[in-house]
Order: C-alpha cells, then structure tokens, then sequence
C-alpha cells in the first residue's frame, strides 16, 4: 500500500485526492473479498502494483 501511495505522489496528486484513492481500492479490496469469500491477501491484492527493487 505504501508503493501504491509513492506512486500517486509521483504523479502530482494531491494528499487529500491519494487518501480517497487509497481508501477507495482497500473499499474493492474488500468487496471482493467478500464476494468470492476469500481471505485477504496483500500481494493478490496489490500484485499490479508491485514494483519489485533490486537490494
């Protein structure tokens, strides 16, 4: 969630305007959960979003 947010800062969104973006995905996060009855997990869940970095 954290890369997730990095990435709407990069784009210039406003704080304000990335909270309501972040809070809207974990609100489909959850949904689908609840549609398909399955359990939370982070990287399903945020998987288009990773952004994987060499150590």
């Amino acid at each position: 969630m954290h890369t997730y947010d990095d990435g709407q800062r990069a784009r210039e969104v406003g704080h304000n305007a990335a909270l309501r973006q972040v809070g809207n995905r974990l609100v489909g996060i959850l949904h689908g959960c609840l549609d398909t009855c399955t359990v939370y997990d982070e990287a399903t869940a945020w998987s288009h979003h990773a952004h994987f970095h060499a150590a």
